[in-house]
């Protein structure tokens, strides 16, 4: 098989948000960061590393169709009460069947808006952090 045919691409992506699929989605990004203190010891001129946990964060980058932000997080803002969200981000490649699956949990939208100009297609960007995910699928 053709090398370039085994490689992903955003065409065949998929995004839910609460089991609803997105599909004015532009591009998703999302990564998990390990959290790490620096150890150090007396005579030992290495730096060592000791876990601490994890976190995680994104951007959801839309092509504006629908008040996204707004609609999540217009009366989240004034209450104080944020919405219970999940995100599942699925990464197909339709020549060899494969495809990565992740569920983020514990997401919380951090801020809202709108871009537009002249001649330009409007988008929105929905930054996200994350406290827990499960990888479904792998490549």
């Amino acid at each position: 098989m053709d090398k370039g045919n085994q490689v992903v691409t955003g065409n065949d992506a998929t995004v839910w948000i609460n089991d609803s699929i997105w599909p004015d989605v532009k591009s998703v990004e999302y990564k998990m960061a390990g959290e790490f203190e620096d150890i150090t010891f007396l005579g030992d001129p290495r730096t060592y590393k000791r876990y601490l946990g994890f976190g995680g964060e994104g951007t959801l980058t839309l092509n504006k169709m629908f008040s996204r932000g707004a609609s999540i997080l217009g009366k989240a803002f004034k209450t104080g009460i944020m919405p219970d969200v999940k995100i599942v981000v699925k990464i197909a490649n339709k020549s060899t069947g494969k495809s990565e699956r992740a569920i983020l949990k514990g997401v919380v939208f951090s801020d809202f808006g709108a871009s537009t100009e002249a001649k330009a297609v409007g988008t929105e960007e929905l930054p996200f952090t994350f406290s827990d995910y499960d990888i479904l699928e792998t490549l």
